[in-house]
């Protein structure tokens, strides 16, 4: 029986969305509502092209000579990805059974949804942490924060790595407290190869404007080096490798 799954389009990066020159699959579906996403188009399943697994792997195999040079592979991201669980897993197990190193971007909300065969396929995991503070992380996402620290704690005990992905947004995700529990946290996980400290960016605002929708944080400033160097710093403190 085929898998198929709603997908909104894929692209080829290097060094960001993981290790390596990479093929990503961009899924459609978010249950989040992160007021700073940059990819207001991946939020409804409604709107991406239903797509076999045979299809993306079919894409995939293209461009294996690009994404085998050291350290390269593939990426599963959106929208979420663990929303469709079932056509994620299984592209991540074909990807590791051709022989390609697999991760997935995912804020962890559905963590629960991540089957343990869905995790043994996955050479590593992207985790969004939108926030450390739970009303702010309400407030933020529209969702709760609990699942995401839940789902963290299981990569951990599982042995899974991870690079721990962190945006950083004036006024929202800048708070010294949060910051100091979120880099305490991530140190006691053991498996936590990097932390990604991101500027809050704007790239996102012509597709608001081509959707008709809002763009909540429009009058945000974008954050300057100084505050981001310090998240760095202060996650450099407790052993953690910061960029």
């Amino acid at each position: 029986m085929t898998t198929t799954g709603r997908v909104h389009s894929w692209d080829l990066s290097t060094g960001v969305d993981g290790p390596g020159p990479r093929f990503v699959l961009f899924l459609s579906g978010c249950p989040l509502r992160c007021l700073y996403c940059a990819n207001p188009d991946t939020w409804h399943m409604r709107d991406g092209k239903e797509t076999a697994v045979e299809e993306v792997m079919a894409e995939i195999e293209k461009y294996r000579a690009f994404i085998t040079t050291p350290g390269g592979g593939v990426t599963l991201t959106g929208g979420e990805p663990l929303l469709q669980s079932a056509f994620t897993g299984e592209v991540l197990r074909r990807c590791k059974e051709a022989g390609l190193h697999t991760a997935l971007d995912t804020s962890g909300f559905l963590g629960v949804r991540a089957s343990e065969e869905l995790l043994s396929a996955t050479a590593l995991v992207l985790l969004d942490i939108k926030s450390f503070d739970i009303d702010t992380y309400r407030k933020l996402t529209g969702g709760e924060l609990a699942p995401t620290l839940s789902f963290a704690t299981r990569l951990g005990r599982l042995g899974v790595p991870m690079w721990i992905r962190y945006v950083l947004v004036p006024g929202w995700t800048d708070d010294e407290e949060a910051v100091e529990c979120l880099a305490r946290f991530v140190a006691g996980l053991g498996t936590v190869d990097r932390v990604d400290v991101l500027p809050f960016h704007k790239l996102g605002t012509a597709k608001y404007d081509a959707l008709g929708l809002p763009f909540p944080v429009r009058d945000t400033p974008v954050p300057a080096p100084g505050p981001t160097e310090r998240v760095r710093a202060r996650c450099r403190a407790h052993g953690l490798s910061a960029y």
